[in-house]
């Protein structure tokens, strides 16, 4: 039996219809705001500058231990070196004084040589803490340029939303009212075919955007006007009003 709902009924199906091309409109306009775009771009360079981050910290470190280990190399040099001194100077043989004169000059030139290593060693950690220092700061004003995006995104995302509930809400008042058939035929050609209601004015159906040809238009002007159409161009539900032209 073919489905029959009042001419009233059929016409609340635009109401609807403009509601739900509203809601598909802010829908993609949420996705497509530019922040969004913005905030990917950040969280790529984000994740760049951590892995750069964790690379000049790793080299940091690994100076900073072979910094330790020199200078406890030369702590010992120069323990052995007093060690040394002291029983140069208790000893009153000349054998053991030429051993122990000869022993300080080898600690004396290896001390030497540590402690160029150290000079240089040093360096390297005042640079890579310089270049940690750089990055970090980098870092503190990504994220911070991130925090800010983050609030105008959610500003336009604000506006959208409400905009949104709001239509929603319009919606299934609308939908609340009308015939559950009715409803449910509007709902499966929408999934379907993308509209769910055409408005048929002076014979050309807005969902399509075509003229209908004359044989549809004498089966639309034979119906009764509680009988439900549907579009022969959209298969949307076409609703007759005083503009169709019949």
């Amino acid at each position: 039996m073919a489905l029959k709902a009042s001419s009233t009924d059929q016409a609340h199906l635009l109401e609807l219809q403009a509601l739900d091309t509203r809601i598909q409109q802010l829908d993609h306009r949420a996705k497509m705001i530019p922040q969004l775009a913005v905030l990917a771009r950040l969280g790529s360079e984000s994740t760049t500058l951590r892995g750069e981050t964790l690379s000049a910290t790793g080299a940091l470190e690994d100076a900073q231990r072979e910094l330790g280990r020199i200078e406890s190399d030369v702590e010992l040099v120069e323990a052995r070196i007093k060690r040394d001194t002291t029983r140069l100077q208790a000893s009153s043989s000349v054998k053991d004084v030429a051993g122990l004169e000869s022993e300080l000059s080898g600690l004396n030139r290896r001390k030497l040589e540590l402690e160029e290593i150290e000079l240089g060693v040093m360096e390297r950690v005042e640079a890579l803490e310089a270049a940690s220092r750089e990055l970090r700061a980098k870092h503190d004003e990504l994220q911070a340029t991130i925090s800010g995006t983050e609030a105008e995104k959610d500003e336009s995302l604000g506006g959208l939303t409400s905009e949104r509930s709001h239509a929603a809400a319009n919606r299934s008042t609308i939908a609340g009212k009308l015939p559950e058939e009715l409803v449910a035929l509007y709902e499966r050609q929408r999934a379907r075919y993308g509209q769910g209601a055409s408005l048929l004015r002076g014979g050309v159906s807005e969902a399509s955007g075509l003229e209908l040809n004359e044989f549809d238009m004498a089966a639309i002007r034979a119906a009764a006007p509680d009988d439900v159409l549907l579009c022969p161009e959209s298969s949307a539900i076409l609703v007759r009003t005083g503009e169709s032209g019949l």
